[in-house]
This record gives structure tokens, sequence and C-alpha cells, in this order.
């Protein structure tokens, strides 16, 4: 076996970034878009980073970057949707990413819970913000799980390598 090779910043100082950035595409991510009603408006983004946080509460734990516009529609108390995307979503997943003014324009979708959400999802949560945490270039957001379903017949949609896919048992 190998030893690791230690990583080291140049003189640019961004090579841990570039090698950071390339270590965590090895790593496979579930994909879900990220939802809030603002105003009677469905707002939204594709998120890739989070993950179950707590049982006892039930919690969930999600990142988005400082400049994010869904981020600045978020405060302590705003009720978020998690749509856990399925397969057959990535159109969905690629425009909830892209910078489009209206997302949601001819998207299917509706309030569960008083959360946008979409058909076909493979799991669906949604949540209470409970604390908004300060991360680097991003917000660390707690959420206290109010709802939660989990649906048969779908595939979860992943991204791994900067490309979607989805997960196969061995």
């Amino acid at each position: 076996m190998m030893a690791a090779t230690p990583v080291e910043t140049d003189a640019g100082g961004d090579s841990v970034t570039v090698r950071f950035r390339d270590a965590m595409g090895q790593v496979a991510a579930p994909v879900c878009v990220v939802t809030i009603l603002d105003d009677a408006h469905p707002y939204g983004t594709t998120v890739s980073a989070f993950m179950s946080l707590s049982m006892a509460p039930p919690m969930l734990l999600l990142s988005l970057d400082n400049t994010s516009r869904l981020l600045s529609r978020i405060s302590f108390g705003s009720r978020l949707g998690v749509n856990i995307l399925a397969t057959d979503q990535q159109a969905l997943a690629s425009r909830f990413a892209s910078k489009i003014d209206d997302k949601f324009d001819g998207v299917d979708w509706f309030l569960d819970a008083d959360a946008p959400r979409f058909d076909s999802v493979h799991a669906w949560v949604c949540l209470d913000v409970r604390e908004i945490i300060a991360g680097g270039d991003h917000r660390v957001i707690l959420g206290e799980v109010v709802a939660a379903e989990a649906l048969e017949g779908f595939q979860p949609l992943t991204y791994h390598r900067r490309t979607f896919g989805t997960h196969a048992a061995l």
C-alpha cells in the first residue's frame, strides 16, 4: 500500500483548494432541491451537501453557498422542503442549479407541510430552521424535521466526479 502524499500549499496558495475539490469530487453525494415558499412564491436550489444530523429530535443539516439567492430568503424558523431527487430528475437538478430567475416556471409542484414539493422524488423531508452557522464560503443550516416520507420504486440521484448517476447494489 502506498503512503498518502501530504497536501501542501504552493506559492499560489490554491493547491490545497484544488486538491480538496478533486478529493471531494470522488465522493458520491445524494442530490436534492431545497425549497421555500416566500411571499406566496416558491424558490429553490440544488444541493448535494446535506445529511441526517440527529434522531432525537430528528434533524437535518444542509449547506448553502453564501451567494445563494435562496439563502437570502432563509432565517430562523423558516420552513424548508428537501426534495431528495430520483434518477429521472436530472433535468430538475440542473434547472435548480442554474442562475435562471424563475426556476419554478413550468415545473409541477405542490405544497406539503407548507413547503414546495415535487412529484416522484426519491424521498421528502420538511424542516424548520433552528440554526444558521457560518462555515467558510457557506452557511450550515440545522433544521428540525416536521415531516418526512420515503417513497418506493425510485432510485436516488447521485453526483460523482461532476456527473449525475445512481447507486447500484453490489
